[in-house]
């Protein structure tokens, strides 16, 4: 089985080396790695480059690398990953953030292997760290946040609650069948696609009881109060593009959930 990764990037100079050296060290599964950039012009594209450089490939450690990037003007992340995702050959799909990094080198070995023929998605668990400079002080941080999709059912779409986008993975067939991210959303087509995949679609999902990436604090949807704000509203008109009433009362509700355990502290 083979496992497409897709990063997204502009301008990410000062993280995307982790980003992709946590995938270059990805061990005993087939890896295909997209990297699309949006035409970057901080140093992101000569970071890039540098792992396609035949003698960087020649330390890789999995059964078989294949590594592709582009570096074109986009409209945003989504179309960004929507480009990855044409572009993917793999068996099963993934995103990382340029500001993520996988959470250990069998991450990616773990989660083929769950998939098996059962199931056409796979979701986990994710942390939330502050500081890291490398992909080993990254992964040894202490823990800011663990998002956990333990106790997570489809009918907590109502109130906004979904799995960690980052440790979503799905069937590359899916998206042929019922599309990519929408671009009508800028923060939030992550959830969207998911109401689709999970809620509508009742794509058969299976939870990997373990955490697959850790994140630095302070992306698009942890940003500050104001992006919690943005991301309800866009939650809300997913919702109702699909038909599924809510409010938004009934939305800012699913902080209890994080509270109950959807979102917990814990020690590494």
């Amino acid at each position: 089985m083979k496992v497409s990764i897709i990063t997204a990037c502009f301008n990410s100079m000062a993280v995307i080396r982790t980003a992709m050296e946590s995938v270059f060290a990805q061990r005993g599964v087939d890896v295909e790695y997209m990297v699309v950039d949006g035409g970057s012009t901080d140093g992101t594209v000569d970071i890039i480059k540098e792992f396609a450089d035949s003698d960087h490939n020649s330390k890789l450690t999995t059964n078989n690398f294949t590594f592709k990037w582009i570096s074109e003007r986009d409209v945003g992340m989504y179309d960004a990953i929507n480009k990855g995702i044409k572009m993917a050959t793999g068996d099963i799909v993934g995103i990382l953030n340029a500001d993520d990094v996988l959470a250990s080198d069998d991450t990616l070995a773990h989660i083929a292997q769950a998939f098996g023929d059962r199931v056409d998605c796979l979701y986990a668990d994710i942390r939330f760290v502050k500081e890291g400079e490398t992909v080993e002080t990254l992964r040894t941080a202490k823990t800011v946040r663990y998002c956990s999709a333990k106790r997570w059912r489809p009918w907590m779409f109502r109130f906004a609650a979904m799995v960690p986008h980052p440790s979503f993975y799905v069937r590359r067939e899916c998206f042929e069948r019922l599309g990519g991210y929408s671009l009508d959303y800028r923060i939030c087509a992550d959830f969207e696609l998911e109401l689709r995949y999970l809620y509508l679609a009742k794509l058969k999902a299976e939870y990997l009881p373990e955490c697959v990436v850790v994140m630095r604090m302070g992306g698009a949807s942890t940003a500050d109060w104001r992006s919690n704000v943005e991301i309800n509203r866009e939650d809300l008109c997913a919702l109702r593009a699909h038909g599924i009433w809510s409010c938004l009362p009934i939305i800012y509700l699913k902080y209890f959930f994080k509270v109950w355990g959807f979102v917990f502290r814990h020690a590494v």
